[in-house]
């Protein structure tokens, strides 16, 4: 990229939603991959000129994260899971509590991912990991504080089995992640996608493969406080922020 492209205006690449979170009670995040660290300057220059509610980076290699701080060098950020945030100060949680549940270390970025996201949305977060079907002692050991949770992310690769498994203990809904671990007739997570969409215990919603932010912010929405639907900025919001998908 040339150095008339870094200089580019805001405008010729990204159009913030800098209303979603009055609108819709969360912030818009910003998707890195796919963007030039020169874009992902431009945008966070723009929501440090902001203030109000946390904005997630997510899917930050370590050139977008590198980009991040140069313009806003206190932002969070988590390495493992690609993710930054700014502010970078975790909101004080409401509503009930989330559990993301990683079947294996290998899950565990996309695991994070939807750990934070539901954390900088608001809601109180506990993080199991290595708790795959291979060995179901370790998940069973883990049901009195999965029964506490209003919403359970479970994060699985290679059979996806986990998500099922976890829901046939519960009565809280489960949020499916199917990631890209494994070999290859994993097809990349497309084997752990098919799992859990056919998983035989009820109330098991799937998002896409390695999309810890989709799972983690549909766990804060389900673990909302009532009065987030109504309340202009929503749960954890704390106003405006602005991003792009």
């Amino acid at each position: 990229m040339t150095d008339a492209d870094a200089a580019a205006p805001l405008s010729s690449y990204a159009n913030l939603d800098h209303d979603r979170a009055r609108r819709r009670g969360y912030p818009e995040a910003v998707y890195c991959a796919g963007k030039t660290p020169e874009q992902v300057a431009g945008i966070a220059a723009a929501v440090g000129q902001r203030s109000g509610a946390v904005t997630l980076f997510t899917r930050a290699g370590k050139e977008h994260a590198a980009a991040v701080l140069g313009v806003l060098p206190d932002a969070f950020h988590d390495p493992v899971a690609g993710l930054l945030a700014w502010p970078p100060r975790f909101p004080e949680p409401t509503g009930e509590r989330v559990v993301v549940v990683a079947a294996g270390t290998s899950d565990l970025p996309v695991a994070r991912e939807a750990a934070l996201t539901a954390q900088f949305l608001g809601r109180a977060t506990d993080l199991v990991v290595d708790v795959g079907v291979a060995g179901l002692h370790r998940i069973l050991a883990q049901v009195e504080l999965l029964r506490r949770a209003r919403a359970v992310v479970v994060v699985a690769g290679m059979d996806g089995a986990l998500p099922g498994v976890v829901a046939g203990l519960i009565s809280a809904p489960v949020v499916a992640v199917p990631t890209s671990v494994g070999y290859g007739a994993a097809f990349e997570g497309l084997a752990a996608l098919l799992t859990m969409l056919n998983a035989c215990a009820p109330g098991v919603a799937v998002v896409n493969i390695d999309n810890g932010y989709g799972a983690g912010h549909l766990a804060a929405q389900i673990t909302a406080p009532p009065e987030a639907a109504t309340r202009a900025g929503g749960a954890g919001s704390g106003g405006e922020a602005a991003g792009t998908r």
